[in-house]
């Protein structure tokens, strides 16, 4: 995608379908997954490979498409660009330009006209406040409400080799994040059966679960939590919901200093892609890490 292409395109019909696709088609095999659980088909190689590729496409969606590429919060090498960018892409969320530029369009216009998938602004009542939630949550992907607008919110990364590459080539990545589900499954059972089941688990179950924290961020993290700085819209932390998104929960902190690569700002707050992130600082794999100066995180309290 070069930078001199049309600023702004809507969803097209394949998009739509392919979007409808992704969402249902992960839904009706953990139902079948959890059917063959019942009947004693889960194995402990199949949970295994749920944890390993849960961590590894969701730190690429926390660290690298978040963190990395969306905030610039920290710098690193192109083949550790490259490697968060293809983990990124594997949790089949969307190419990483799409959904950078509607994450850095989501900063800017946050719970106000604009943002692509506010729960507010819905009607008031209870009514409201579901249509408001279901949007939020998978409503904006599924009617294509989101408009890509790549040359004003993402010239950055339209510059960038390495992100116009993986962008261009998201469905390797994705087919790849399955392939590597049934790799690991043959690997850790000999057989292709234990393949396929933990292509199941690792494939169907993981993308089930990684989607619907990531969607719960833009849903529940600005509805319900706690405020404790003020940042002019609705992010909210919601302890509960830190540990399976790998630390984005700490909402409010993140809309307080967005560009920040630390989101659980307190010691008790869990935050394992900051862990990952200071992890490759002390190991010289990170540099330029954004933090919070005290003064700053005195002067953004709620009051």
């Amino acid at each position: 995608m070069a930078p001199t292409q049309v600023e702004a395109r809507l969803p097209g019909r394949f998009d739509r379908v392919a979007n409808v696709l992704v969402m249902t088609v992960p839904l009706l095999l953990v139902g079948f997954a959890a059917w063959r659980a019942w009947g004693g088909a889960l194995h402990w190689t199949d949970l295994v490979v749920l944890a390993l590729l849960y961590t590894a496409s969701g730190l690429g969606v926390t660290v690298g498409f978040h963190r990395l590429f969306t905030h610039r919060s920290f710098k690193t090498g192109k083949v550790l660009r490259f490697v968060f960018a293809v983990l990124g892409s594997m949790a089949i969320e969307g190419p990483l330009i799409e959904w950078v530029t509607n994450h850095r369009k989501h900063h800017q216009f946050s719970d106000a006209s604009g943002d692509p998938h506010s729960p507010h602004e819905h009607g008031p009542g209870l009514r409201g406040a579901v249509e408001g939630l279901t949007h939020a949550h998978l409503g904006w992907i599924l009617v294509g409400d989101a408009v890509c607008e790549p040359a004003r919110y993402s010239k950055d990364l339209l510059a960038d080799p390495i992100a116009r590459f993986v962008d261009r080539t998201f469905l390797v990545w994705a087919l790849a994040g399955l392939a590597l589900a049934f790799a690991l499954g043959f690997g850790l059972t000999g057989t292709v059966a234990g393949g396929l089941t933990a292509l199941l688990w690792g494939g169907a179950v993981r993308l089930f679960l990684l989607h619907h924290a990531t969607f719960s961020i833009n849903s529940l993290c600005h509805y319900f939590g706690r405020q404790p700085f003020a940042t002019g819209d609705e992010s909210r932390n919601l302890a509960w919901l830190a540990v399976p998104t790998l630390g984005e929960a700490w909402h409010n902190n993140h809309h307080a200093f967005p560009t920040s690569a630390r989101h659980g700002e307190r010691r008790w707050q869990v935050d394992p892609s900051w862990w990952v992130i200071s992890l490759m600082a002390k190991t010289g794999l990170a540099w330029d890490v954004v933090g919070v100066a005290p003064s700053r995180r005195v002067a953004k309290l709620a009051s």
